[in-house]
């Protein structure tokens, strides 16, 4: 891979000399859906498929991005001195949005770069491809211009905040610290109130974690997204007329049940419900994680999915037709929506021998129910995004 986008980067910027090579991982999110915003916990883990970035100093003010994935867009250009938004760098608002984040948080770039990246995370999945590539031009940054005093989680942060500000999505913290603090066969217990957070080991002894994508877009800016955000907030404004709280994650279950009429309207209740269950859910399947209770967790990942389809409503027909054919198989332990919805991937945790059988019998089904044909990825835990060798 490296000496493609070494030898991409001659092509298009003269020679390859001085070029840095980096990485950044997609992640899967295996419990703990739309509760990174309402301050509860999420348990992510980074993923061996992500972003491959090839990146050198320029001497002007002039930054190039190009996509080897994007071919049709050509080289990117954008200026240093007119950090915005503009409708034609397409992809690239991305990028450009965090040499924006960079200057907002006190480190202003101080010259121009060229960026060459390709990346094997499906578009449109919600395997945050657009975190990733946040994440990526984070550590590039840091990398090329000697930014000693920034951490990983200050990288996460830099891309949640380009992501909010500069994109328009009112995303919450869990893609860009999965990115960024992904470690090897790991997931990350992660508090998103505090941003407290421990590895769990991802041992699924006799099982794979296979993700299947419905090959249906989703875009996250121009979703519900930021609706659903808005749902929860005014839920927890009801609540906090009697309820000393910060965020609908410091409710137990006892506590909403009890309170829960302070919600006078229907389907912000059910916004309320899905983040409050969503996030004990979470903390119960982690603990039954480290105590080898794979069956355990399994079925608590099913619950998350019916609550995200009834509760949370960010589901679609095609993902629930995957997931229903996942249950019905013999050794899918537990299948569910991940990411943001409205299309995108399903992440399932299958026993060894049955990964072929799911991988036909859904795929068959799903194409004739639907009409066109799903991808599976079987897929390994990596390491956060770095500088490779």
């Amino acid at each position: 891979m490296k000496q493609k986008l070494f030898d991409k980067f001659a092509e298009l910027f003269g020679n390859s000399d001085g070029v840095n090579f980096y990485f950044s991982p997609g992640r899967v999110n295996l419990i703990g859906e739309h509760t990174d915003y309402n301050g509860g916990h999420v348990f992510p883990c980074s993923l061996t498929l992500g972003t491959y970035g090839a990146a050198r100093k320029r001497e002007d003010r002039k930054i190039h991005f190009y996509s080897m994935n994007l071919d049709s867009f050509g080289v990117v250009e954008a200026s240093l001195d007119d950090l915005t938004n503009k409708k034609e760098y397409n992809w690239a608002n991305y990028p450009l949005g965090v040499v924006w984040a960079f200057a907002e948080k006190g480190h202003p770039i101080s010259s121009g770069f060229d960026m060459v990246i390709w990346g094997n995370i499906p578009n449109g999945s919600g395997l945050s491809s657009s975190a990733s590539l946040e994440v990526l031009t984070g550590v590039i940054l840091s990398d090329l211009f000697d930014i000693k005093d920034l951490s990983m989680t200050d990288l996460a942060l830099i891309g949640q905040y380009s992501e909010n500000n500069f994109n328009g999505c009112n995303c919450g913290i869990m893609d860009q610290f999965a990115v960024a603090m992904g470690k090897k066969d790991h997931a990350i217990f992660l508090d998103t109130a505090t941003l407290d957070y421990e590895y769990a080991p991802c041992v699924l002894d006799g099982a794979k974690i296979v993700i299947t994508n419905s090959k249906v877009k989703h875009s996250l800016v121009d979703s519900a997204y930021n609706d659903r955000r808005n749902e929860c907030a005014a839920a927890l404004k009801a609540l906090q007329t009697k309820l000393d709280i910060q965020s609908l994650g410091d409710l137990s279950i006892e506590e909403f049940e009890a309170n829960k009429e302070l919600i006078s309207d229907e389907i912000q209740r059910k916004r309320a419900k899905h983040a409050v269950y969503e996030n004990q859910r979470t903390i119960t399947a982690v603990q039954a994680l480290k105590d080898g209770k794979i069956e355990e967790f399994g079925k608590l990942m099913n619950q998350s999915h019916i609550s995200l389809r009834d509760d949370y409503a960010v589901s679609c027909d095609e993902i629930d037709i995957l997931v229903d054919l996942a249950w019905a198989i013999p050794g899918v332990l537990g299948s569910r929506i991940t990411g943001g919805g409205f299309g995108g991937c399903t992440v399932s945790i299958v026993k060894d021998e049955a990964v072929d059988t799911f991988i036909e019998t859904i795929g068959k089904a799903y194409a004739e129910k639907v009409g066109h044909e799903a991808e599976f990825y079987t897929v390994d835990i990596g390491d956060g995004a770095s500088r490779l060798a």
